[in-house]
C-alpha cells in the first residue's frame, strides 16, 4: 500500500515539475515570438500578452506548489533558530497548521471567486474562459494547504535522535555525514 502511494506521489510531482517547465517554456517562447513579431515584421499576437499574464499566474502558483513540496517556501525562522529541538517542533507545528488554514481559506473563497467567474463566461483570450485560467489558484491553495497540514504532522511525529538530525519541516532525517537515511 505505502509502495503505491510513494509512486503515485513521484507521478504526481512529475506531473507537478512537467506543468511548471512546459509554462515556463511556454511563457518564454511566446515573450521572445512576441519581441521578434514586433521588431522585425510589425505585426505580433494579439492574445499574447493575455496569455502571458495567465502564464506568469501559473508558474507562480505551481512554483509555490513545488516549494511547498520541498519545504523551500519563505518562512520566517528569526525566533525559532534559538529554540531548542522540542519546542521548535511544537513551534513549527502550530505554525504550518496556522499556515495549512490560511491557505485552506484562501482556496475557499477562490473557488468562490472562480464560480463567479464562471458564471459571468468572460474570455481571457482566443476563446478560452477566464475561469478555466484561473482554476489554478484554488487547486494550488488545496494542494499546499494539504502539504503544510501533512508536513506539520510528519515533523511532530519523527524522533530526533542524538546521531542524527531531522529536517522538521520536511522529515527527512540526515546522519552525522550528511547522508540521508
Amino acid at each position: 500500500m505505502i509502495a503505491k502511494l510513494n509512486t503515485t506521489l513521484k507521478w504526481v510531482h512529475r506531473l507537478e515539475d512537467g506543468l511548471l517547465i512546459s509554462a515556463l517554456a511556454s511563457m518564454l517562447f511566446t515573450a521572445l515570438m512576441q519581441i521578434v513579431l514586433r521588431n522585425f515584421f510589425d505585426s505580433g499576437i494579439f492574445w499574447a500578452e493575455s496569455f502571458l499574464r495567465i502564464l506568469v499566474l501559473w508558474v507562480a502558483m505551481l512554483g509555490a506548489m513545488v516549494a511547498t513540496r520541498e519545504a523551500n517556501h519563505i518562512s520566517i525562522d528569526a525566533l525559532s533558530r534559538y529554540l531548542k529541538p522540542k519546542l521548535k517542533r511544537y513551534t513549527v507545528f502550530i505554525s504550518q497548521l496556522f499556515s495549512a488554514l490560511i491557505c485552506a481559506t484562501v482556496a475557499y473563497h477562490s473557488f468562490k471567486f472562480l464560480k463567479f467567474e464562471y458564471e459571468d463566461q468572460t474570455i481571457a483570450f482566443g476563446v478560452v474562459p477566464t475561469w478555466v485560467c484561473q482554476a489554478v489558484i484554488p487547486v494550488g491553495f488545496v494542494v499546499i494547504a494539504c502539504r503544510f497540514l501533512l508536513q506539520s504532522f510528519t515533523g511532530l511525529t519523527t524522533n530526533l535522535s542524538a546521531d542524527s538530525t531531522t529536517d522538521i519541516t520536511t522529515g527527512s532525517t540526515t546522519d552525522i555525514t550528511g547522508r540521508d537515511s
